[in-house]
């Protein structure tokens, strides 16, 4: 029975790890969407999403399943609660690279995104499915050093929002209402999408260590180097 139970526990990780390469492709597919306003492909993530809840509905029933017949405790409880938090993160990542999708559906057959904004979304796609990509590979190692790196790689997403927004409120912004609408919601789809690969790799460093990511990184103080030459007064 017992060997049965942690089969179970590793079948969940392995629908987490499933998800997450998933959710990935898919904001890869989706940039390609958006950039090329391939209809085609962003139907197919479209439709793809599909898989991504059906995974999060079975695995969120095989985890209630578990806590219902087993009745974990400590790490073991840890393991159920927070894989049933990651796949909420999951499928949310996923809608987001669906509504990216849905963007340069509804654009089609023109070009959602100006061509001067080509390279700041084709390089906040690549982050985003980078980000996701190393979330999936804590799910699998339970690296906490690697899972605390992933909020310090989102600051890069963070500055590529920013770097859309100078360009929304440049003088020189000549693409309309409807363009700048649109690079806002695209931007923080990417930005929201990074927050979620974030948030799943905190919570890998909770199931490992029973602490919270910002727990762990406020331990963290800084040497104070002495200045040169002082004398202490």
């Amino acid at each position: 029975m017992r060997d049965a139970y942690h089969e179970e526990l590793d079948s969940i990780g392995d629908g987490l790890v499933e998800m997450a390469r998933l959710v990935g492709s898919a904001i890869g597919r989706a940039t390609t969407a958006i950039l090329d306003s391939d209809l085609k492909l962003a139907e197919n993530v479209i439709e793809a999403d599909k898989k991504v809840d059906e995974l999060q509905h079975d695995l969120e029933a095989r985890a209630i399943a578990l806590l219902a017949r087993q009745q974990p405790v400590a790490t073991d409880l840890r393991i159920v609660v927070t894989s049933l938090r990651m796949s909420a993160d999951l499928e949310r990542s996923g809608d987001l690279a669906q509504h990216v999708a849905k963007l340069a559906r509804l654009r089609f057959p023109e070009r959602a995104i100006p061509h001067d904004l080509h390279a700041t979304i084709l390089e906040m796609g690549q982050l985003a499915q980078r980000l996701m990509a190393k979330a999936a590979e804590v799910i699998i190692t339970k690296d906490v050093d690697l899972a605390l790196q992933l909020e310090q790689d989102d600051d890069e997403m963070d500055l590529l929002h920013r770097t859309l927004f100078q360009h929304l409120l440049d003088d020189r912004w000549q693409h309309g209402i409807e363009t700048a609408v649109d690079v806002t919601l695209l931007g923080r789809y990417y930005e929201r999408y990074a927050d979620h690969a974030v948030a799943v790799a905190k919570r890998v460093v909770f199931l490992v260590t029973g602490e919270h990511a910002d727990e762990l990184q406020a331990d963290v103080q800084p040497e104070i180097q002495p200045v040169a030459g002082g004398d202490g007064a």
